[in-house]
């Protein structure tokens, strides 16, 4: 049982355990039992934190399968290794070698030291956020549906977006709000701080604690977090204007509203595919290249050791750098002046390669079981699930059986890494002390 099957069966038992109780009728409106494929479906969509249904969450369940769904997402949020580290903090138990080392797979850190500590301020930081944005949202909900409706919709839609799942308790998601900039401020900042990554957060912190204690010694910011932040706004600004461009003449998605109106939409369009959800218009009305935009920054995903999915912002840049470097005939790969290893070059790539290969190989399964489907969507889906998006042009209800059970499979392995489940599948590689000669070939 090594560290990578530990936590791929975890994920597979929290959804197990989800499905079991969402099969319950005190889960259901109506009070009869679930169907299976709709209970493992939900379940599933809201461990891998990914957003996609088959039912409307808000009618269908009831308050206690809403408290499912929610406590389920909370758990995929935070991944399995740190939701049960938490769980036996509290209970006291004291933490192996072994169980460290699981948590620094899980977190994606360097080093042991501290993880337990990290898992500490993880959970504190969660909080924080996720009970400002219910605070927040509680406000902006209570016109419409009243004071104590608004309270839980505040908590549900505060912890939907803070862990990047997208998950809904309005019928339409957030097409009603689609112009509201209280909106348009709250949910894109839950769904950025959840996306760009724990420890880049907890750096951020220190260094405001550092300015505003007047402390003089300076801090130099790691790589990972000059990647992480200038890939973000990157994204942020290139999406926005891109999704401005392309949509802004289309009458059933940004040509209704007004220029503001427009750069508002736009915006949360920039934000949403990486990777919440949530939708503020209908994408089953986006143009051809709108669709493709939104399945690129779909696939790219949001950053490290955060509750997004995806590529992940820096092994889009790693592979960026990597490029440069060859067209610029250069030998190393340099990103703020330091030097890529070979090895995490050699790891993106395997992260990609393997992505792009679970994607295709999922969108003709699903070509196949449902071949009157359209091509841009059935890949949309596809990357939906993958990246654990969540967003649709709203097909996942009425696609057959098995076109479900493919995109089950396509977001739990969204969510645990196509890498984590080949080393859980075939093992921790052997050591080898043989070097073998090296030999050129044509390539390109």
């Amino acid at each position: 049982m090594t560290v990578s099957r530990t936590i791929c069966l975890g994920f597979l038992a929290v959804i197990a355990v989800g499905t079991l109780l969402l099969l319950l009728p005190f889960t259901h409106t109506d009070g009869s039992w679930g169907g299976l494929v709709t209970a493992l479906f939900t379940a599933t969509s809201a461990v891998c934190v990914t957003g996609l249904i088959v039912v409307d969450t808000g009618s269908y369940f009831t308050h206690w399968g809403q408290m499912v769904i929610l406590t389920l997402i909370q758990v995929g949020g935070l991944g399995y290794m740190t939701a049960t580290t938490f769980l036996l903090l509290l209970l006291g138990r004291r933490f192996g070698l072994r169980d460290k080392i699981a948590l620094q797979q899980s977190l994606d850190t360097k080093g042991m030291s501290g993880v337990l500590s990290l898992v500490q301020s993880i959970i504190a930081m969660t909080l924080i956020f996720e009970l400002s944005g219910a605070f927040a949202l509680t406000a902006l909900f209570a016109p419409q549906v009243g004071f104590d409706r608004a309270v839980w919709f505040g908590v549900f839609h505060s912890i939907s977006a803070f862990n990047n799942a997208g998950f809904s308790l309005f019928s339409d998601s957030m097409v009603g709000y689609a112009t509201s900039l209280p909106m348009n401020i709250v949910i894109p900042t839950l769904v950025i701080m959840g996306g760009i990554g724990y420890q880049v957060i907890m750096e951020l912190y220190m260094w405001m604690r550092d300015r505003l204690t007047g402390c003089t010694e300076c801090i130099v910011f790691p790589l990972n977090f000059k990647i992480v932040v200038s890939t973000t706004i990157a994204l942020l600004v290139f999406g926005t204007l891109a999704f401005f461009l392309v949509e802004y003449h289309n009458p059933n998605t940004l040509g209704s509203a007004n220029f503001g109106g427009q750069l508002l939409m736009a915006w949360f369009l920039s934000v949403i595919p990486r990777t919440a959800g949530f939708n503020s218009i209908d994408y089953g009305q986006m143009t051809t290249a709108g669709l493709f935009l939104t399945i690129a920054f779909m696939f790219v995903g949001a950053s490290p050791g955060s509750t997004g999915g995806g590529l992940k912002t820096t092994t889009v840049r790693v592979l960026f750098s990597a490029t440069k470097a060859v067209l610029q005939g250069k030998e190393e790969v340099l990103c703020y002046r330091r030097k890529i290893p070979t090895q995490l070059i050699l790891k993106a790539v395997g992260v990609v390669f393997g992505s792009m290969t679970a994607v295709v190989i999922s969108t003709i399964f699903i070509s196949i079981s449902d071949p009157e489907l359209d091509f841009i969507k059935i890949l949309f889906e596809a990357v939906s699930a993958f990246a654990t998006v969540g967003l649709s042009t709203g097909i996942t209800a009425s696609v057959s059986t098995t076109a479900k059970l493919i995109l089950i499979g396509t977001m739990y392995v969204g969510r645990v890494g196509v890498l984590m489940l080949m080393s859980a599948i075939l093992g921790d590689s052997e050591p080898s002390s043989v070097n073998y000669p090296e030999e050129n070939l044509l390539v390109g």
